[in-house]
C-alpha cells in the first residue's frame, strides 16, 4: 500500500492530495498567517530623545514568523505517515517547507520535487497530482 502525497501550498492554505490504492483524499488546511495587519490608530512612537522612535515592524516579522511555523509544523505531521512527497505552488511557501523537510532526517528521502504553479482549483490540483504519479510511474517502468 504505497501512499503518495501532492501539496499546493500558497501563504493563505495547503491544499493536500493523498493517493493511497486508487483512492483519493483531499484536504484543505489554512494557514492563519496575517500577511497585513494593520492596528487601528497606529503611528510611529517618538521618544523622548529626539528623533528616535519605534516602530511595530519587528513585532509584525516575529508574529509572521511564529505563525509560519506552526503551519510548517502542521503540514509536517501531516506528511509523516507518507512514501512521497511532491510540493508545487506560486507562492514562497513551498521553498520553506521544502527546507523544513530537508531539516527533518525522517522525511528528507520522501521528497521527491518541487515545482512552481499557478492558482489552481481543487480540481485541477486532484488532476496535476494523478497525472504527476502517472508519469513517474511509466518513467520508472
Amino acid at each position: 500500500m504505497k501512499k503518495n502525497i501532492g501539496i499546493w501550498l500558497d501563504t493563505r492554505q495547503a491544499v493536500i492530495v493523498e493517493l493511497s490504492n486508487g483512492e483519493h483524499t483531499i484536504k484543505t488546511i489554512e494557514s492563519n498567517i496575517d500577511t497585513r495587519e494593520r492596528i487601528p490608530g497606529e503611528s510611529k512612537k517618538f521618544g523622548r530623545f529626539g528623533g528616535q522612535y519605534i516602530t511595530y515592524e519587528k513585532n509584525r516579522e516575529n508574529k509572521k514568523n511564529e505563525q509560519t511555523s506552526k503551519f510548517m509544523k502542521i503540514l509536517i505531521n501531516e506528511i509523516k505517515a507518507c512514501d512521497t512527497v511532491v510540493l508545487f505552488g506560486p507562492s514562497i511557501m513551498k521553498t520553506i517547507f521544502e527546507k523544513e523537510i530537508k531539516n527533518d532526517l525522517n522525511l528528507i528521502g520522501k521528497l521527491i520535487r518541487v515545482f512552481d504553479a499557478d492558482s489552481m482549483t481543487e480540481n485541477q490540483i486532484l488532476a496535476w497530482v494523478k497525472d504527476f504519479y502517472k508519469n513517474k510511474k511509466q518513467n520508472l517502468s
